[in-house]
């Protein structure tokens, strides 16, 4: 009585690919999501800095307003682009009354003076920000 042996017969040895596909849904769903996060703001070289304030970790208040200071001098919150401060002012005004309490987030080119940074601040200021947060890159040892 020997075993029969023909095209169905005996153990199927395929690879079972329907995990494979799961995982690979779930990580494309997530860098779908943390992706535009980093792309958020104009691009622009942040100084570099040594000690730098860990965020901590919140609800609303983990999302900050990103306001961006290009080397030509050109501001931007998130990716709109305000040539007067009085325009700036307003904008950064109505994003504090929709959710009061929310940070704000200033990156600076590296390439600019103290000046031109500090003027967006006192436009930030005058809006009624609490916090404004000066983006800078760690300097890795």
């Amino acid at each position: 009585m020997g075993m029969a042996v023909g095209p169905n017969k005996g153990i199927k040895n395929e690879i079972n690919v329907t995990p494979l596909v799961d995982v690979v849904l779930v990580l494309l769903i997530i860098f779908m999501v943390i992706t535009p996060m980093l792309q958020r703001g104009k691009s622009v070289t942040l100084p570099k800095a040594q000690n730098i304030e860990k965020e901590k970790k919140g609800g609303a208040e983990s999302d900050p307003l990103i306001l961006s200071v290009t080397p030509d001098k050109k501001t931007f919150v998130e990716n709109d682009e305000y040539a007067d401060p009085a325009g700036l002012e307003t904008r950064i005004r109505d994003e504090l009354t929709k959710s009061p309490g929310k940070r704000i987030l200033l990156k600076g080119d590296n390439t600019l003076n103290v000046g031109d940074v500090r003027k967006v601040m006192d436009v930030a200021r005058k809006a009624q920000a609490k916090s404004i947060a000066l983006g800078v890159e760690e300097l890795k040892e």
